[in-house]
This record gives structure tokens, C-alpha cells and sequence, in this order.
């Protein structure tokens, strides 16, 4: 793309468009300008994601119509007038812009013909999942970034399954994005397609269903309602999507001392408390650590802005908080569920547990004991929503439990993408469980490693800005993959997965065979004892990411081994990447 050329056309059409020459003003000088034109942002299977300003580069409101055109397009080729009156659901979260561009975007669909469902104020990416399906919509989208600094927004486009749409559908979608002209989209005045029918503006309707449907995944709902008031929560939504759908459906179920950290309780795009609204990283706890010290709270809650991710925090027996890895909570809460069914005698023979596979192998221990299968897919909950959807239509399996290291859990599948405001509830309920029986979720955690043995894991991203980083990481990724390491921390390689290829090869014989799973930019080292190893980059974002798992008889061996991997692949990659 010559970026100075679509400058210029740009800032012809910022003369008529006064938004537009504001954003076009920031830009300083021409590194600037380059990085904002050089080349559009992605179309995935997550969507687009990048900074708001002008740009093709960039989220901005020329980019959000062009990709509604895309979607409205795909609608129509595939479903027809059916899918046209079927209609797309909609939902934002509270970053900067969301609330625009989520109206852009019906307006867009519906100067196409396509029937739009819009909530009028914020709600979670679960909330849009679960609504897709009850409305039985052909799509949905919904305006977030996630996790993301304030600078960024995105925009997630969801299939009638509930889940986000399928690395075909995305190419589709993308192959007609790039026929359209970020100029000649025309909107449907807001007032006509009111009046027309084209446009719904959502009510509490929807919402009291999701609530009724969430409810019903309760293990034990009558000692939550009985003793949900002896647990004192403390819960921050993090300036986001969450206060609204966490605290309703904790109040109904029983947990009525929740205290909610004021100063992050309100909606802010611009997330002034925290350097990024990410329960992974303990700082967006430092607010809600002073509020549970004051009100003596034993658990903390936070979620991100739009309420699909689920950081928790536990008291210990010191009186300090442990704040859990995604990978901890993922398998506290499937040793919960499994244990409570099995327990009553509702744990079906073709139970269901779905993880990423760069996510704990504790898990996979956790279901061998009980007799559940359990199954690896790529990182993506869409991956995880593709085996729900599996079960629903074949009877194979029973799903029962969903989740991710990166702090996504999902139980049930009425929504099909991962949910914090479930998870809460859950985490609550197991609580209160175990607090009849005098223990906290530490003391389960630990007694989980005392059984299984103390499965350890790290993450650790690299990111680079901008064309140059992504050039980096690239070139990183074909060196690693031209020549594979053989030895990783003086452990040999047992089995290498190269996802790019879609092979696995057993080092020892030579044997290649299929992985089983969709091609991917990513690298899987298995090592002796249950370690493994995994490097890809981002798909949403200029990262390199490096997982490392590690497995011991306690905690300290689990841990020697981890820091030896850590150590040597950190000063590899941070090498390579210079």
C-alpha cells in the first residue's frame, strides 16, 4: 500500500468530515502517518483490534462501516433473505468510541438490508454470545479490545453458533472487506431505521434470560442461598462491562456482602486506575487489595472490560492474597464441578472437559481420575465453542467445562464464548461448598497439587511495536522453525509440533503423523515427565509469547525446572528478537 498517497485521500475526506480532521491532526510526522497507513488492519478470526485514530491502520469509524459492508455482504451470500431478517445482534463494551462504533455499525447493516439488534448500553461479550443464540440471529458483533490499553478497540464478529466466526468465515469476510472503499459506505439514518423495524434496540428481556440460564449452572444452590452471605467478596469491574450482569447475579444467587472497589466501579474508556484493565496483572488488584483489607475480605473478583476474562485472588492462612493463574482457577474449578457431579451421581459417562493447549495438563489429570474426557485445541475460545457446538448436534459428548490460561472459564455453553460473569458465580459457589467443610480455595488448590502433583506454568510476551516489531517476530518464528531446538533446559525434545504445518514428529524415531488440529503460527515442544513448551505470536496484537509448563513431586522441583526453562529460552528468544 502506498501509505502517502491514502494519507492524501484521507485528508480530502477529513474537509468534510470535522471527527475525522481531529484524529488526522495527531498525526506529528511521517513515521507517524506511515505506521497509520501503511497497511490495513487484520480481518481474524478474533476480528479487527488496533489503536483508535485516523488511518487504515486504525479502529476508526471508516474502518468499522467497511468491515459491517464485509460482514453485511457475507450475510447475504450465504443465508439470503433469511439471514437478512435473522438480523445481527450487537453489543459494546465502555472503551472510547465503543457506543459509536457500535451504532456505525447497525447503521451500516441496516442501509444493507440486515435487521440489527442493538443494546442501548453496555454489556458483556458473553451477554452478545448468549443473545445471538436466543434471538437466533445469524451473527453478532461486539465493539471491545478486551483486555487491551485504553488506545485500542476492536471489533469480534460472532456466527449463529454463538461463537466467534471460523478462520473460513474470516477470510470470507475479509476477501469482501477489501472489494468495499472506506468512502462509498452509506448509513441508514438513525430515526428511519428505527421506524423501519430494521433497527431493535434491546431490553432487560434478554438479560433476565441470560441470568435465568446462568443461575441454572449452580452445583449447590441452595447452600449458596443459605450461606452466600457468610462469603465477603470484594469485586472490581475494572471501568468496564462487568458491574452491571457480576453483581446482579451474585446478589440473586446469595452473595450479598460484595463490596465493589468505588473508584473502578463506574464505566471509563480511558481506565484511569490502572495501567491496563487486565485482571492477569496483579497491579488491577492494588485498589481492591485496600478495600478487602478494610472490609476484612477473604476473596477478590476482577473483571475486564468486557467481562470475558476472570482474574481471582484468595486470602491465605498468613492473612496475604495469592492471586491465581488462569491456569489454577481453570483447573480449581473443573476439580469442582467433576467432584460435586460425581459426588451426587451426575457425572455423565461421556462428560466433556476443553482446554487450549497451551493451558495447565493438570487438568488432564483432574479428568482421569473422575473418567472425563478431555480434549486440546488451539488458543481461541472459538475453538472451545466449535466442541460444544460439536456436542450439541452429535451426542458424543457432554460438555461441562471450558477454559483458557488467559483467564477465560465457561460452564454450560448457553453462551459460547468465555464468561466472567458465570465464572464469578462459580467461584462463589465453590466457596461457599468448601467453607462448610472448613477450607478456603487455597486450601483445595493446595490439596489439588498434594494429590496430582504441582504442574507449574509461566507465560512471558515480547512485544514490539509497530511494522518493524511485527518483522521481528516473523523472522523469529521461520528461525525457530527452520532449525527446531532439540534441547530445551538439558531435557531432550520427545515430541516436536510444528501447528504451521499441521505436523507432529516423535523425535527418538522419526515418525511424523498429523497433529489433529487447525494450522496455526505456533510451536509445541513435549519434554520428558509432562513439561512442554509453546511459542507463537499473537494473533491480535505485535506479541511473541512463550509458555512453559513444568511438573514435579513438589513444589520446589516443579519450580527449579521451570526457572531452568524459563531462563534459557528468555535469553533465546530476547536474543533473536534484538
Amino acid at each position: 500500500m502506498d501509505w502517502k498517497k491514502e494519507y492524501d485521500r484521507w485528508a480530502e475526506q477529513a474537509k468534510k468530515d470535522p471527527f475525522l480532521a481531529e484524529d488526522m491532526a495527531r498525526l506529528k510526522d511521517d513515521r507517524e502517518k506511515e505506521e497509520s497507513f501503511y497497511t490495513e488492519l487484520e480481518f481474524g478470526t478474533a476480528g479487527l483490534r488496533g489503536v483508535i485514530g485516523a488511518g487504515t491502520n486504525r479502529m476508526n469509524k471508516y474502518v468499522v462501516r467497511r468491515a459491517s459492508m464485509g460482514v453485511a455482504e457475507m450475510i447475504i451470500d450465504i443465508a439470503g433473505e433469511e439471514g437478512r431478517k435473522r438480523g445481527v445482534a450487537i453489543a459494546y463494551d465502555s472503551r472510547n468510541r465503543s457506543d459509536l462504533f457500535a451504532m456505525e455499525t447497525a447503521l451500516t447493516l441496516c442501509s444493507c438490508g440486515v435487521r440489527c439488534y442493538l443494546y442501548g448500553s453496555l454489556r458483556s461479550v458473553p451477554q452478545l454470545s448468549f443473545t445471538v443464540r436466543h434471538l437466533n440471529c445469524i451473527a453478532g458483533i461486539v465493539i471491545t479490545a478486551s483486555h487491551n490499553p485504553p488506545e485500542y478497540n476492536g471489533y469480534k464478529v460472532y456466527w449463529e453458533d454463538g461463537g466467534q466466526c471460523a478462520p473460513d468465515k474470516a477470510a470470507a469476510i475479509l476477501e469482501r472487506i477489501r472489494h468495499a472503499d472506506y468512502f462509498d459506505n452509506d448509513i441508514m439514518p438513525y430515526d428511519m431505521a428505527l421506524s423501519s423495524g430494521m433497527l431493535t434496540i434491546i431490553g432487560s428481556e434478554v438479560d433476565e434470560e441470560y441470568y435465568k440460564c446462568t443461575r441454572s449452572l449452580l452445583l449447590h444452590p441452595e447452600n449458596l442461598a443459605e450461606n452466600g452471605s457468610k462469603l465477603n467478596i470484594v469485586y472490581t469491574p475494572l471501568h468496564g462491562s462487568g458491574y452491571v450482569p457480576v453483581t446482579e447475579i451474585l446478589k440473586r444467587v446469595g452473595v450479598t456482602d460484595l463490596h465493589v472497589v468505588p473508584e473502578q466501579a463506574e464505566p471509563n474508556g480511558d481506565f484511569p486506575t490502572v495501567k491496563a484493565p487486565n485482571p492477569e496483572d496483579k497491579n488491577a488488584f492494588t485498589l481492591a487489595t485496600k478495600l478487602a483489607d478494610e472490609v476484612g475480605a477473604n476473596i477478590m473478583l476482577a473483571t475486564d472490560p468486557d467481562s470475558d476474562r476472570l482474574g481471582v485472588a484468595v486470602r491465605k492462612s498468613d492473612g496475604e492474597f495469592k492471586l491465581l493463574t488462569g491456569n489454577q482457577t481453570g483447573a480449581l474449578l473443573a476439580h469442582y464441578i467433576l467432584s460435586s457431579l460425581s459426588e451426587e451421581g451426575r457425572l455423565p459417562e461421556n462428560g466433556l472437559v476443553v482446554k487450549s493447549f497451551v493451558s495447565t495438563s493438570l487438568a488432564d489429570a483432574v479428568c482421569a481420575k473422575y473418567g472425563v474426557a478431555i480434549k486440546d485445541v488451539l488458543t481461541g475460545f472459538r475453538f472451545i465453542s466449535e466442541w460444544i457446538e460439536h456436542c450439541d448436534k452429535t451426542g458424543e459428548y457432554k460438555f461441562l467445562f471450558g477454559f483458557e490460561e488467559s483467564y477465560g472459564y465457561l460452564a454450560g455453553g448457553f453462551s459460547r464464548d468465555k464468561d466472567a460473569v458465570c465464572a464469578s458465580m462459580l467461584v462463589c459457589d465453590a466457596a461457599a461448598w468448601y467453607m462448610q467443610k472448613g477450607m478456603t480455595l487455597y486450601d483445595v488448590l493446595m490439596g489439588i497439587y498434594a494429590e496430582y502433583g504441582f504442574y507449574m506454568e509461566s507465560v512471558k510476551s515480547y512485544t514490539l511495536a509497530g511494522k518493524e516489531g511485527m518483522e521481528k517476530i516473523a523472522n523469529a518464528m521461520k528461525k525457530l522453525m527452520d532449525e527446531p531446538l532439540t534441547v530445551i533446559g538439558g531435557e531432550p525434545v520427545e515430541i516436536y509440533e510444528d501447528h504451521s504445518r499441521g505436523a507432529r514428529l516423535v523425535t527418538a524415531t522419526g515418525e511424523e503423523s498429523p497433529t489433529g488440529l487447525p494450522k496455526t503460527k505456533a510451536l509445541r515442544y513435549l519434554l520428558p515427565g509432562g513439561a512442554w513448551v509453546v511459542i507463537r505470536p499473537s494473533g491480535t496484537e505485535p506479541k511473541l509469547k512463550l509458555y512453559i509448563g513444568a511438573v514435579g513431586r513438589t513444589e520446589e522441583e516443579s519450580r527449579a525446572q521451570l526457572d531452568r526453562f524459563m531462563a534459557e529460552l528468555d535469553g533465546m528468544l530476547s536474543e533473536m528478537l534484538k
